[in-house]
Formats: structure tokens, sequence, C-alpha cells
């Protein structure tokens, strides 16, 4: 059936495209241009003449191989200033959320802060505000927590992102909050962005080529020092395979991994390792469990909500165009019955005509028959 749906496709195609040479015309494809990454003023910030000083911290300077693992799309630089003050802004658009989760952790300084009033995550310190705004990630420059009120307008500006795009990275909420070191995440789509983001295991042994996604979190508190490390896989099956390489990699480790802990769930392993005792490294690994949930935030159009909307556009023009076309029959009957009165008049006749009934005459042509009593014959 593929085949004869493919065939006719194709001479659907031929044909259109002989009318089409026929005639004399061609096609154009017509795309309508994308609306700039970064707005040219937003809030109370203008645009500035001159840049303004940078302090070295820049979205260049992240390694190229990891960045492209995230899949970026399109970068811009801009200068804004208000009441005297300079801002130089940096931004870079990536194929979808989750990658640009992960260039926000590779960009992200161990001495920043981690905070949720700004886009869907934000890191401040180092005299710079680095934030994710969809499937974009913002550094914003000289600037500090002070500046986050002025820095919001931009958020409401940039373009936003809908359906599967939008949808955040499973793993990272997944970390449980007890003993998190703020800022420590790390989120890693390939080898590159995983040895770069300090991964504790071998970076070209953990099975990438598998659509492979990791992320790693350091804890500290009166239990210790630990790093946990989670990769999620697409099946069980690859995730029991890689869960043995793990094993196999912390045996051949030796010291270094004394008290480390691995589980697997499903598609995710799970280790443990560092300072924590057995029993404290086993109990973080066992309170973690595999949850298929969707976070959405206030800047990504949810899907449902999407849905409805839709569904509900279209029995809404559904509706419209069932109203206009009873209207539309009844201006018809109205014209045409109208026009037949006229016509009648306009020949002498009454407007409207008696009806006419076509009849069988079925009524008796003849008298009944009449029976006479037999028993009064003599």
């Amino acid at each position: 059936m593929n085949i004869v749906l493919r065939r006719g496709f194709l001479l659907g195609s031929m044909v259109l495209g002989m009318a089409t040479g026929a005639l004399g015309q061609s096609s154009v494809a017509l795309s309508e241009p994308s609306a700039p990454l970064l707005p040219a003023s937003f809030g109370e910030w203008k645009p500035a003449a001159a840049a303004a000083a940078g302090s070295g911290y820049s979205l260049s300077n992240v390694s190229k191989d990891a960045l492209e693992e995230c899949g970026p799309q399109r970068s811009q630089v801009a200068d804004y200033t208000r009441d005297g003050h300079s801002l130089h802004v940096e931004a870079i658009q990536f194929g979808d959320r989750t990658g640009a989760f992960s260039a926000f952790t590779l960009a992200s300084r161990p001495d920043m802060s981690w905070r949720k009033d700004l886009g869907s995550t934000a890191a401040v310190g180092d005299g710079a505000v680095l934030f994710t705004v969809g499937t974009s990630i913002v550094l914003a420059q000289p600037a500090t927590a002070a500046d986050i009120a002025t820095l919001k307008p931009l958020v409401e500006l940039m373009p936003k992102v809908a359906g599967n795009k939008g949808v955040a990275a499973l793993l990272p909420t997944l970390l449980p909050e007890k003993g998190l070191v703020d800022g420590s995440v790390r989120y890693a789509l390939g080898a590159a962005s995983y040895q770069a983001q300090g991964g504790i295991l071998p970076a070209n042994s953990l099975g990438w080529e598998k659509s492979a996604e990791a992320v790693t979190a350091k804890y500290a508190d009166k239990r210790g020092a630990e790093t946990l490390t989670m990769l999620l896989y697409p099946t069980p099956a690859i995730a029991g395979n890689y869960t043995r390489v793990v094993q196999g990699l912390i045996v051949s480790a030796g010291s270094e991994f004394a008290k480390a802990k691995v589980r697997r769930e499903g598609e995710l392993m799970l280790l443990a390792s560092g300072s924590f005792s057995g029993d404290e490294a086993e109990h973080m690994i066992e309170n973690i469990h595999l949850k298929q949930q969707v976070s959405i935030d206030n800047d990504v159009e949810p899907t449902v909500h999407t849905k409805i909307v839709q569904t509900y556009s279209l029995l809404a023009n559904i509706a419209i165009l069932t109203g206009v076309l009873m209207l539309a029959a009844i201006l018809l009957g109205l014209f045409l019955g109208g026009g037949r009165a006229a016509y009648r008049v306009m020949r002498g006749k009454p407007a409207a005509s008696e009806p006419e009934f076509l009849s069988l005459h079925l009524n008796p042509q003849s008298k009944p028959v009449r029976f006479e009593d037999v028993g009064n014959r003599e």
C-alpha cells in the first residue's frame, strides 16, 4: 500500500510539474524571516552607541566542541544603556530546551548562585547574570542581582517555544535537594560536554552514540562530600549494558571508587561516589526513581494548552461555517421565492399560487351493489 501511495504521490508531482511547466509558471517557496533574537530595546534599557566594557566572561569562551553538542541555531550580541550604565548582552538559541540547559551548565561558573526568578533558570555572580529563556541562553554583564528586575522585560521579548522543543530535561528534576551544592549541577548531551563539565567517568565509555544524556551534581553536608552521576538511555537493555561497563570501570579504578554505589532502574543508571558511607550512598540512590514527568515554565506555551486552543478554534470555525451556510440558504430561499413571485406579478398573475395536487380519482365510479334478503323471496 505504501508503494502505491508513493507512486501516486510521485505521479501527482510529475503531473503538477508538467502542468506548471506548460503554463510557464514556476513555484516559489516563501518563508517568514525569524524575529531578532535580541530586541532593539527593552524596559528602561535603550540601544547603546558603544559596546560595554567586558570582563573576559563570554559565551564565546565556552568549549566549541561541547557547545556544538547542544545544537546551537543562531546567536546575537547587543549593547544597551540605562541612566549612564552600559550593559553587554550575548544570546545563543538552540534547537530545544534541553540543549539550552546543557549550554547553561557549561557557561555557568562555580562561584555563581542559581535562582529561579529570571527566565527558567538563572545564575548570578562574578559581575554577570546568566539565564535561560525557552531554547536560548543569555549572558548580561556587568550586572548583579539588583539588575534582575530590569532584565525581566527582556525575557518577555525573547522568542518563546511550544511543543516538544519546550520540554525541560528530565534528569535534573530527579536530583535530591538535601545537601545539593548550589550551582554544581551539570547536564551533558555528549562526551565533549561531559568532559568539559568535569565528569568523573571516562567520557568516551558511556554510550553517547546511543542518545545518552547525563547529569552530575555535588553534595556536601554532615555526611561528607559526594558526587552523584545519573545517565539516561533510550531503553532498559542499553542502560543495563552500560551499567555493567560502569561497574567494570569502578572495579578497575580501585581506591578512587572504594565506597561507590551503582544502581539501575529501567532506563536510568545511578552512581554515587565520594566520602559518604556505603549506607548513605546506597540510601541516596535508592530514593531516586525515574518518573515520566514534564516540566513547563511560564516562558513555554504548554503543549496541552496549545491542543485545547487548536481544538476550540476548530470547533468555533465549524460553528461559524455552519451558521454562514444556514444564512446563505435562507437568503437564497428568499431570493428565489421573491424572484418567482415578482415574475408571476409581471405576468398578471397573483404572487402566490394555489398548490396543485395530483389525484388518482379512486372515488367509486358506479353505484354500490345492493344485495336482497334471500329469506324474503317466495
